[in-house]
């Protein structure tokens, strides 16, 4: 009996505190074997092309991993084979793939070629007009997020000034020393970092995905603290330490604060450091098989007597930024929905007939590879 594959779920892009933030340049390997590049408008199937192959191919034993639309998570960017360097990827805008090598790495699946453009054209004002109102709820999240950035940085200032300074500066040198300490340094080859996002604002509120990354025998260290007290700074130095000696990473970035990390995976020594406050909360107990856990908590560095005579504007800062967030989040469903009103519009006009003997072509073509 064939043993089922394993899914790993990941956003290649963020709704951030700084507008769309994309790190699609990490999703394929250098070494890929096949692309192909599906192009085509809202509701043509293009997810549903990619979760059908991928269901596919996890019935047949492989590992995938599927890459989310931070603005419609249960749709997918893409789809990675990684033990068959094939990968399927969303060409559409915002996400703009061109073919490297057409024909022999790269092939450009047009499900456009399957709908009836008659079907569509009628309603080309409608369609504008949703679009118009889509947009419009997408900039005033992207404003919201930007508000919530600034009571997140009050907060955080607050906190940050409190802070022990001595003794974060031993918890972070213990932890860096403990997470490599088993490490056997690699100086041949110049090491390797993968940008992604495991966590994502989305129309459905904050949702994570480090539960998929992390794999049943892995040490896990968490690490929590409220903003200021450092918590990112750490993963980073795990991050930079780690590459210092020439090891792989997997570095996973934070939506509010897309510059700084809040997860880190060292694959070689199957060891994952994550964040484990609020708003991106992961119990590593809940993951069966987890070999290690070691737990870290940076709150201990606050002297509260300093934070004190601060804490009722720092408290009023939290409460506005998990406020801004939870509207800007509002936003995002509706410009969800406003899409989803497109794309019945398209739906109507495909012959998905036609889309299932394509992807069907297709496994087919990737099957080759196995």
């Amino acid at each position: 009996m064939t043993v089922k594959g394993k899914i790993r779920k990941m956003f290649p892009g963020g709704n951030t505190t700084i507008g769309p933030h994309f790190l699609f340049e990490y999703m394929i390997k250098p070494a890929a074997n096949r692309i192909f590049i599906i192009k085509g408008g809202p509701g043509v199937g293009k997810s549903t092309f990619m979760n059908v192959i991928s269901r596919s191919m996890v019935e047949r034993g492989y590992d995938v991993e599927h890459f989310h639309c931070a603005s419609d998570p249960d749709s997918l960017d893409g789809l990675i084979i990684p033990s068959l360097g094939v990968a399927l990827l969303d060409g559409t805008a915002p996400h703009i793939f061109d073919p490297r090598v057409p024909g022999a790495l790269d092939d450009i699946i047009n499900l456009a070629d399957f709908w009836d453009a008659s079907k569509i054209e009628p309603y080309k004002i409608e369609i504008m007009e949703i679009n118009q109102r889509g947009s419009m709820q997408f900039q005033t999240a992207f404003r919201l997020l930007k508000q919530a950035k600034l009571a997140y940085d009050q907060w955080k200032w607050y906190v940050a000034g409190s802070i022990d300074q001595a003794k974060y500066n031993r918890i972070s040198k213990m932890l860096v020393e403990t997470v490599l300490e088993s490490a056997v340094p690699n100086y041949h080859t110049a090491p390797q970092a993968r940008h992604m996002f495991g966590s994502a604002i989305t129309p459905k509120g904050v949702l994570d995905y480090k539960d998929t990354l992390i794999e049943e025998d892995m040490k896990v260290y968490t690490i929590e603290g409220q903003p200021g007290t450092g918590v990112k700074q750490i993963i980073e130095r795990v991050a930079k330490a780690a590459e210092g000696i020439g090891l792989n990473t997997e570095q996973y970035h934070c939506p509010v604060e897309p510059d700084k990390l809040d997860m880190l995976i060292i694959p070689a020594l199957r060891s994952a450091v994550v964040h484990n406050s609020r708003p991106y909360h992961f119990e590593p107990e809940n993951v069966e098989g987890i070999s290690a856990v070691q737990k870290a908590d940076l709150n201990i560095c606050v002297q509260k007597d300093l934070l004190e005579e601060y804490e009722e504007d720092r408290l009023d800062a939290e409460l506005r930024f998990h406020d801004l967030l939870k509207k800007a989040v509002d936003h995002l469903s509706k410009a969800k929905a406003a899409h989803g009103e497109k794309e019945r519009y398209y739906v109507r006009a495909m012959n998905y007939d036609l889309v299932e003997k394509k992807r069907n072509e297709i496994l087919k073509q990737i099957l080759k590879y196995a």
